[in-house]
């Protein structure tokens, strides 16, 4: 097992590659990517990725990887669109809304569907990247100077981590937030959406098992998730003055009261 930053991955990567290991499970886009640039024989699952793997180039298609990368998605594009509908369907009257995400020359390219999908919802998207935690009062600061009415946050593995740092410093700067794991709405996050990563843990345990008993990387189809889950904090709508419709509440798997 090898663990690092995104700045130590390439060689952790190439360390790992010199072990000759049968297979390598790379968690994220930032070992994904050092992983493929380290070899393109041994057998590489993604668990998950957070990129359009053919987007990103390191599969031809989908459902015929071609190469040594197989593995999940978790479809970070399209769940952003998502989470941008869920975020416009409570709080209808916000017209500027900002996204905050980190580690930008990974998730700025995949950006453009969210983007798309404001314009076409009359919403200004007002974007800000960090690349440090430490850096997520001064992003507060910035958005209330722009005028922020909303807020989307990116999924990434750091912002699971200090969610509730981030619900905090929402509520501080009275901001309705659609967060990118379901399980941030209990500490505090307005609307949680995202998918069920357990599930997506066993696909790439499986995918792992596949390929020890002779499968070809390039020939299983790339995975994602089948089953989200969405999470409303009616105790964080009290507290920002919001009323949940109840057709978003029916729809929730959880409200939390």
């Amino acid at each position: 097992m090898r663990i690092g930053t995104a700045r130590q991955m390439p060689a952790l990567a190439r360390e790992l590659v010199s072990a000759r290991p049968d297979v390598i499970m790379a968690i994220s886009d930032w070992a994904v990517y050092p992983a493929r640039d380290a070899t393109r024989s041994i057998p590489i699952v993604a668990a998950p990725m957070g990129a359009d793997p053919v987007a990103a180039g390191v599969a031809e298609s989908s459902a015929r990887p071609g190469g040594n990368v197989t593995g999940v998605t978790l479809i970070a594009p399209d769940l952003e669109v998502k989470r941008l509908d869920l975020l416009r369907q409570v709080v209808p009257s916000a017209r500027r809304v900002a996204m905050l995400s980190m580690h930008r020359e990974v998730t700025e390219p995949g950006e453009a569907p969210v983007r798309s999908a404001a314009a076409s919802l009359g919403i200004t998207l007002v974007e800000f990247y960090i690349e440090r935690i430490d850096e997520l009062r001064e992003a507060f600061a910035e958005m209330h100077s722009a005028g922020a009415e909303a807020l989307v946050i990116v999924s990434a593995p750091e912002f699971a981590v200090h969610a509730r740092t981030l619900a905090e410093l929402s509520m501080g700067a009275g901001l309705p937030t659609v967060c990118g794991n379901y399980r941030t709405a209990e500490q505090g996050c307005l609307i949680g959406y995202g998918p069920n990563f357990a599930e997506l843990t066993r696909q790439a345990a499986d995918y792992v098992a596949r390929l020890l008993s002779g499968a070809s990387p390039a020939e299983l189809p790339i995975g994602g998730p089948t089953h989200y889950q969405f999470v409303i904090n009616l105790n964080t709508a009290k507290a920002l003055g919001l009323t949940v419709p109840p057709s978003i509440l029916a729809r929730a798997d959880e409200v939390i009261e």
